[in-house]
């Protein structure tokens, strides 16, 4: 059963709702796919009205703790948390101006060559065969659509990310390419990067290398650098002409 919550006391009573829901989430007392207790419910065991429990699951669905469902089978569901809501937080921090794709590519300097050399160090047939294959894809791309473009080429990073082992840079990998990705969309960018630019990163990673596959992807987040800051001047360029409608947070939304 469900531990039984403490009533609140509290000015902003939503927001310690918030974090006692959030504690019982991640402490496992409900499960993802499951269903909270009721509105009704929560107002009783919290001792609260019914608009806090609104605003506080309001709260834990935009930080990506539940989704909420309509109809008569509806409700607050537990979600399984995964890198999206980090991505897409990432994203609305850049679309609100907090981030910069300065700072994104001074940050991408020092943990994607680090990435890589984790990497290389953890190859096992699997990854090797989903690196092979992701790098083959990519060089088959020559006349694809911009979003096939950027996810050709991001599947790698995405890979090498997993591979590495530390779930900080994974995160932090595929929230830099979520903004990426918005960036190029918005430009409509003939092109993410030359083919074949991953080609030595992978190589090295395959060989076991990791100095090697340090310095490729060292060497490859700088010769993408000015593409990158290419891309974020035309971004703002555009952003200025078109309005606030291009700036708007995506609300975690899909990035």
């Amino acid at each position: 059963m469900p531990r039984q919550f403490k009533p609140v006391r509290q000015l902003r009573i939503w927001e310690e709702v918030v974090e006692q829901l959030k504690d019982s989430i991640l402490s496992g007392d409900f499960r993802p796919g499951e269903k909270l207790p009721s509105e009704r419910e929560l107002a009783q065991q919290f001792q609260v009205g019914r608009i806090a429990i609104r605003e506080a699951l309001r709260s834990l669905g935009n930080s990506g703790f539940v989704a909420m469902r309509h109809g008569a089978a509806g409700g607050a569901f537990v979600t399984d948390l995964t890198f999206n809501y980090l991505a897409s937080a990432y994203v609305d921090l850049f679309l609100s101006d907090k981030i910069s794709i300065s700072e994104l590519y001074q940050a991408r300097l020092h943990v994607e060559p680090e990435i890589a050399r984790l990497a290389a160090q953890r190859v096992t047939p699997e990854y090797a065969e989903l690196l092979t294959r992701a790098l083959e894809a990519e060089e088959r791309q020559a006349h694809a659509s911009l979003p096939e473009d950027i996810d050709s080429k991001q599947t790698v990073h995405f890979i090498l990310a997993e591979m590495c082992g530390n779930r900080f840079f994974e995160g932090f990998a595929r929230s830099m390419m979520a903004v990426l990705r918005k960036v190029a969309m918005a430009v409509e960018a003939d092109y993410i990067h030359p083919e074949g630019a991953h080609r030595p990163i992978v190589e090295a990673v395959l060989a076991k290398d990791p100095d090697g596959a340090q310095e490729a992807m060292r060497r490859h987040t700088v010769e993408f650098g000015e593409a990158l800051l290419r891309m974020d001047k035309e971004y703002r360029e555009k952003a200025r002409r078109d309005g606030p409608a291009l700036s708007r947070p995506s609300q975690h939304n899909k990035a």
